[in-house]
């Protein structure tokens, strides 16, 4: 019997996804006949029962495309913003899942989709997930789609800014999206050649960033690049949301609890992304005069490229053929070469951070780039 499988792109948009959009609805049409229908929007569209229908018109010329066909939100199914109100939508998403007769849902998106995914598996849907992030911070694989086409707009960011660094010998300080993790910055900082790069999961001292661009200076290298990720803190900071989340661990009171567990969350509003602050700091240590530019949204757009194209189409060809075995519950993960299902409940929660002892932060440490730690 025919199988008829809906499809939609939920989260933050990101290079790569209409590659694999194309990618599952070739080969589910192409290679095992099944139906393909596109929900608009995310889980907004499927609630909403918003689609097209996504046959071989709908999928030609879309390869080359950044962002999404189908369009992106970030509501979840049981927590959607309802005429002012959050309310659960979980028992009409299901509704319109089995109105459309559907065999599979195929959630394409980041680490809040798979929680999602995992959340309508729970509740008796067949779902399926691809791992899209331009962070590569999804648990279980080795890379996500969209991750090196950013990496690529954030080299060539710092890379630009080499000479006006060096012809006003400033220091250039470039803030990169990653709020928890820093394969980004990381990424984008050693193969731009950056003299400092500052990521989340090491938080850094400002006096032995400040003492590492004086160093070059008596060296006679008047210029310094910093890449930093958008979730870096210092320390200090970090100390201070030890002890927050520390005291909420051993609150028993309930509303004690959720008035620290606000606080929390506005220091971390306050200390997340304050890249200004940074810049004014460094230029009052080193009395070196800073500027910041902060790459935002540029790194999600734009055309996808040939990696992600190719790591989209891979997850996107695999998802169809986990599809016609029937295997559900999972994420389809890159894994070297091969494309491999990982069950949801195994990553749901998780994040893939940067260790200690990861090449990339050992090949740094050798090139003698300061990580804001000792």
């Amino acid at each position: 019997m025919t199988k008829y499988i809906g499809v939609l792109t939920a989260g933050g948009d990101s290079p790569g996804l209409n590659a694999a959009i194309r990618g599952i609805g070739k080969t589910a049409q192409g290679l095992y006949g099944m139906e393909v229908i596109g929900f608009r929007d995310g889980f907004r569209g499927l609630m909403e029962n918003r689609t097209i229908r996504l046959d071989g018109n709908a999928l030609s010329g879309i390869l080359t495309i950044g962002g999404t066909i189908l369009g992106t939100s970030r509501d979840k199914p049981n927590k959607m913003l309802i005429g002012g109100k959050k309310m659960d939508m979980t028992s009409v998403i299901a509704e319109n899942y089995h109105k459309h007769h559907l065999d599979a849902l195929v959630c394409i998106g980041g680490g809040g989709t798979q929680k999602n995914a995992y959340h309508l598996w729970k509740n008796g849907l067949n779902v399926i997930t691809l791992p899209k992030t331009i962070d590569n911070d999804i648990s279980g694989t080795d890379s996500t789609f969209g991750f090196d086409t950013a990496l690529g707009v954030a080299v060539e960011a710092i890379d630009r800014l080499h000479s006006t660094a060096h012809s006003h010998h400033r220091i250039i300080i470039c803030e990169i999206m990653g709020h928890n993790s820093g394969w980004l910055a990381l990424g984008a900082g050693l193969s731009g050649g950056a003299d400092v790069i500052l990521i989340p999961e090491i938080p850094y001292d400002i006096e032995l960033v400040a003492e590492s661009i004086l160093n070059r200076r008596r060296a006679g290298k008047h210029f310094s690049i910093v890449a930093v990720a958008e979730g870096a803190i210092s320390i200090e900071e970090k100390k201070k949301m030890d002890i927050l989340e520390n005291r909420i661990e051993k609150t028993e009171d309930k509303e004690k609890k959720k008035k620290l567990s606000k606080e929390l969350e506005q220091f971390k509003a306050n200390a997340f992304g304050n890249t200004m602050q940074l810049a004014k700091e460094l230029e009052k240590l080193t009395m070196v005069e800073s500027r910041v530019t902060i790459l935002g949204h540029l790194q999600r757009g734009g055309i996808p490229s040939a990696y992600d194209r190719l790591l989209a189409t891979r997850l996107g060809t695999a998802c169809a053929k986990l599809i016609d075995q029937g295997q559900y519950g999972v994420m389809v993960a890159a894994r070297g070469e091969a494309t491999v299902p990982v069950l949801l409940e195994q990553i749901v929660g998780k994040k893939k951070l940067v260790p200690f002892d990861h090449p990339w932060i050992e090949s740094a440490r050798n090139l003698g780039t300061c990580l804001g730690n000792k």
